[in-house]
């Protein structure tokens, strides 16, 4: 039996339309960006996502370390790393 792929889905790659399908399965929101991120990269202008107050407040407090030079030592990082496998 031959199944049908929609008329969209026959003009993608094979790793295109896994990742279409991958995403598809993903909440409205998550949909979004993944298609904004998308259309970024085939260089479609998008318009900025805007930032929730916690993440704008999060924004300022690292330029103002960074303006201050208070980054992270080299153990720091290592140590994150490590935590998390790489």
């Amino acid at each position: 039996m031959i199944v049908a792929r929609p008329r969209y889905i026959r003009l993608m790659t094979r790793l295109l339309e896994q990742a279409v399908q991958t995403v598809s399965a993903l909440p409205d929101d998550l949909q979004d960006q993944f298609a904004s991120i998308l259309l970024q990269l085939a260089g479609v202008e998008q318009p900025p996502i805007p930032l929730t107050v916690e993440e704008e407040a999060d924004l300022d407090a690292s330029l103002a370390e960074a303006e201050r030079g208070e980054f992270a030592t080299d153990d720091e990082v290592r140590a994150i790393w490590a935590k998390y496998g790489r």
